[in-house]
């Protein structure tokens, strides 16, 4: 699966893991949306959350690499169906333990591991030193998650875990 990330370019360029994923061929940056190829968008402000029943367009992830105060609706203005990763918690060391605020490696990870490609989500974060953090946080729900057959399935999954919250 080609991974793709629309790259602001605002984030603290020693802390940005897309710029990491692109050092080492993990995931291809681009400069504006037109640039960026259509695939299954990870958007926080879909309607929709991502599940296995998804199919990628041209078998491509894309995620927005911003800082979190420009993520508004606006700057999610790209190709492809977009959804929602459901509840997981970051373990990236600026918003750790922090649910919903993943970096851009950890919501690839994710999606990947919810589309049933745990090994090359391990690979990405195997590139950081607090990467096997994020599964073993999320261990369980990914699992979960991955074991869905569609959205509303993931879903309820998620809704079980926000209520435990």
């Amino acid at each position: 699966m080609e991974l793709h990330v629309r790259y602001e370019g605002d984030d603290d360029p020693e802390k940005c893991s897309a710029r990491k994923l692109a050092r080492f061929d993990l995931a291809t940056l681009h400069r504006s949306a037109r640039a960026t190829p259509p695939g299954v968008v990870l958007d926080p402000h879909a309607d929709v959350a991502l599940s296995p029943a998804d199919d990628p367009p041209g078998d491509r992830l894309v995620a927005l690499d911003c800082s979190w105060e420009t993520a508004d609706a606006e700057a999610f203005r790209l190709d492809g169906p977009h959804r929602a990763l459901p509840f997981l918690v970051a373990a990236n060391p600026v918003s750790y333990g922090t649910p919903f605020r993943l970096n851009t490696v950890e919501a690839l990870a994710g999606a990947l591991c919810i589309l049933g490609r745990r090994e090359r989500a391990a690979e990405l974060l195997g590139t950081f030193t607090w990467g096997h953090t994020f599964l073993e946080l999320n261990d369980e729900p990914l699992r979960r998650y991955a074991d869905c057959a569609d959205s509303a399935e993931v879903v309820a999954v998620q809704e079980e875990y926000l209520a435990a919250e």
